[in-house]
């Protein structure tokens, strides 16, 4: 595909850059030398927003490891899958591109109810790098998880208000999808165990979370956990600040385009946990960022956990693919332990086919995130 390098704006369009991606129609006509990595990230729907910077953060990956050599002597494509679909359609496209041959590997950012069904697809027939924050379990053949599970990503920061804040009552609020769930149900136990109290609940559709607002206030909480995701985290916390409510948030999903989306925050009291920031504050994060705006320009998406999750994802395809000297999931699953890259998070390590790493509480303040503290 011809132009420059991805830019995106809040609402505004994607613009494919070169070298690295194919559409998934070019992609099915034209027979290439090259291994097709599927990214599966959204482009549409309410993650939507995350796209623009998973993109070309996939991209990045894809342009060092050819740089390199590519993986087995041979290029690296991208055929982007637009995950912001229905999770059925999305996997049965998949699935047809990993039928067809068109794709040998698949790699992305998108909600789990759509890697759940991605999962299914596939069947074990291609090896699938998921880099966001996930439930848990689901570890099929060939699948690999570089996100945190609700006790790695989410307990420490509810400890962390539990004590600091002295947040005793609790509201749970969410949108109604696998992730959310378990999320809850991890934090129930957790809380109880703290001696706080869990004061309401909600999991709601997509596009009704701001509904929940008068049943969350009525509740009178110190504190809100919020599994809400992309505009639905976006619309609730804006109509939140503007009700002037003032129980501190944490939030699950929760991430520097997100924080754009809802105008910046000044209260104090909206947290965020996470495994990457921006602006974390190492010497890999910093060189990070730097080739992030030397690629795609000063104006390009802001970079945030969910795109950097889709440098590492197509990263560890390529360092598992070394390791076995084959993209076979039976190689690779042989394998898979101790796998490594070097990210902007530092160096991660596969062990039980997912990773292990230091969460970031991060406080909003403006546009930006301050970082409280990194739980190990």
């Amino acid at each position: 595909m011809g132009g420059g390098p991805f830019v995106g704006e809040l609402e505004g369009r994607i613009l494919v850059g070169v070298a690295a991606t194919v559409d998934p129609l070019e992609a099915r006509l034209l027979p290439s030398g090259a291994i097709r990595i599927g990214l599966v990230v959204p482009v549409s729907g309410v993650l939507g927003l995350m796209g623009p910077c998973a993109i070309n953060c996939a991209v990045l990956a894809a342009e060092e490891l050819n740089a390199g050599g590519g993986l087995l002597g041979r290029p690296v494509e991208l055929v982007l899958v637009d995950g912001g679909r229905p999770a059925r359609q999305v996997a049965a496209e998949v699935s047809e591109l990993v039928g067809t041959r068109t794709v040998q590997a698949v790699a992305g950012a998108h909600a789990s109810d759509v890697r759940v069904e991605v999962v299914a697809a596939i069947a074990g027939r291609v090896p699938f790098v998921y880099g966001p924050p996930y439930e848990g379990g689901g570890h099929a053949p060939g699948v690999y998880f570089l996100g945190e599970t609700p006790g790695r990503q989410l307990a420490p920061g509810i400890k962390w208000l539990a004590g600091t804040r002295r947040a005793r009552r609790w509201f749970l609020l969410g949108n109604d999808y696998i992730w959310p769930r378990l999320v809850h149900a991890n934090a129930r136990p957790l809380l109880r165990a703290l001696g706080a109290t869990v004061v309401g609940e909600s999991l709601v559709p997509y596009g009704d979370a701001v509904c929940r607002l008068g049943q969350v206030a009525d509740a009178r909480p110190d504190a809100v956990l919020l599994t809400l995701i992309g505009s639905d985290l976006m619309d609730f916390n804006r109509a939140y600040a503007a009700a002037g409510l003032g129980a501190a948030r944490l939030c699950g999903a929760l991430e520097e385009h997100g924080l754009l989306g809802i105008g910046g925050d000044v209260t104090g009291g909206l947290y965020a946990s996470m495994g990457y920031f921006r602006d974390l504050p190492t010497e890999a994060g910093l060189a990070f960022a730097q080739r992030y705006s030397a690629r795609f320009g000063p104006d390009a998406p802001m970079l945030n956990a969910h795109g950097h999750g889709c440098y590492e994802a197509v990263a560890m395809l390529a360092a598992l693919c070394a390791r076995a000297g084959s993209l076979a999931v039976p190689a690779l699953d042989a394998v898979a332990d101790g796998a490594t890259i070097t990210s902007a998070r530092g160096t991660l390590t596969l062990l039980g086919r997912q990773v292990h790493h230091p969460v970031h509480l991060g406080r909003a303040d403006g546009l930006s995130f301050f970082l409280e503290k990194p739980f190990h």
